[in-house]
């Protein structure tokens, strides 16, 4: 996309999703924006340039209508098809597809829901382009446990605290929340980013992923009015009933670490073949007749091959756990099939990301490349939950039909 051609969402105004119904179109309309989005991708990482208007663009495409049903007036998009997109994006900037993260899950928070007048209620705002994000977890204490609180006043509420992983919420219309009432219950409430009180702040400071926007949020006694409640999946976790919305808020960080392998395979290509040089004793004159650099190629290729097809072949699984009414046990098959994805998603990346510096000498390690970002991003998006627990835990099932555990990360 040239600098002369308009970048739809990035003038300030809401623009609706076009044509949100239409799954053929939106494909065509996001895979269109992604050279644009490649573009200074790495610029924007190593300056610390938030990506607003690539994430605007792609919202105002109606990518994250993609899993809104046919019966709502979305596109009906299964979770292969949202998984596919993401790699895609995530191939070309993984910060901007991780900071799409909340948007989706909040869909599926909607569809797996109970509540039919919430759903009724935000799929009109889902449609026309609002881009729902996520502050959800704290740091102090154990981890997992909120201290933010709610408070009823009259004929509303009063939300205090602060929140620390708020991704996305720098690039948001609403930000999702979770406090505990006057009688410890959670409660889940989204507010519009305006709204007195809310404040969101731009201190994200992680060596990876650094253009997520997952600061820090402040809830400095913010109002929450009745229709701000949204009941989500999490109260089934709190009664010890799965929900599939975990294992796709789970392949959603594979299918980024995928997209990062795949990213470090096209930066070893184009460095192999514009600038790198043989190494002196080398056969070769060029260094893409470099047998060496053909193995590494091959083998990151290999790595990111791996890491495509066993993210998607966990994404079908959790579309099969929906086509079997949701039933527990097709959710926990599902739930293995991602942790074992994330598992083989998280080595490949991280195992990429490294040989790229194998495709030529000391001039790959150039601050102007900027190559280093692939590892620290797929090693800051492996660290959100930890692979060796997601082995350990295939493995219990498999030894002794152990289940896994309902925290929200399988």
């Amino acid at each position: 996309m040239s600098e002369h051609e308009q970048v739809p969402g990035t003038d300030g105004t809401r623009t609706p999703s076009a044509g949100a119904g239409d799954l053929v179109g939106l494909k065509r309309r996001v895979a269109d924006l992604l050279p644009w989005v490649r573009e200074g991708a790495a610029q924007r990482e190593r300056e610390r340039t938030l990506p607003h208007e690539q994430v605007r663009a792609l919202v105002a495409a109606g990518l994250l209508t993609l899993r809104i049903p046919l019966a709502a007036g979305g596109p009906g998009g299964t979770v292969r098809e949202l998984i596919e997109i993401v790699i895609d994006i995530a191939a070309v900037d993984s910060n901007v597809a991780q900071a799409l993260r909340p948007g989706f899950l909040f869909v599926e928070g909607l569809r797996a829901g109970p509540d039919e007048a919430v759903r009724q209620r935000w799929w009109p705002r889902c449609l026309r382009g609002d881009f729902v994000a996520n502050a959800g977890w704290e740091i102090g204490g154990p981890n997992g446990v909120v201290a933010a609180r709610l408070q009823a006043e009259g004929d509303h509420r009063v939300a205090t605290g602060q929140k620390y992983y708020s991704t996305g919420a720098l690039f948001a219309d609403w930000i999702s929340t979770v406090a505990l009432d006057e009688q410890g219950q959670e409660v889940r409430f989204v507010l519009p980013r305006d709204r007195a009180g809310l404040e969101l702040v731009d201190d994200f400071e992680a060596m990876g992923q650094r253009l997520t926007a997952s600061g820090t949020t402040r809830l400095n006694r913010v109002r929450v009015e009745p229709e701000d409640i949204v009941p989500h999946p999490i109260r089934d976790l709190q009664q010890g009933r799965r929900t599939i919305v975990t294992p796709l808020a789970q392949i959603f960080l594979g299918a980024v670490l995928a997209g990062i392998a795949r990213n470090a395979l096209h930066d070893a290509i184009d460095f192999a073949r514009h600038h790198a040089r043989p190494i002196k004793h080398s056969s070769a004159d060029r260094s893409v007749d470099d047998p060496y650099v053909e193995l590494v190629v091959g083998e990151i290729s290999a790595r990111a091959l791996a890491a495509e097809a066993v993210v998607l072949r966990a994404a079908e699984r959790i579309d099969s756990a929906w086509a079997a009414g949701l039933d527990q046990d097709a959710i926990v098959a599902a739930s293995i099939e991602v942790a074992q994805a994330q598992y083989l998603a998280s080595e490949s990346a991280l195992k990429a990301a490294e040989l790229l510096f194998d495709v030529g000498g000391a001039s790959t390690t150039a601050r102007r490349h900027n190559f280093d970002r692939h590892w620290r991003n797929a090693r800051t998006v492996s660290n959100h939950n930890p692979r060796h627990w997601k082995a350990a835990v295939v493995g219990a099932w498999h030894l002794k039909d152990a289940p896994p555990p309902t925290s929200g990360l399988f």
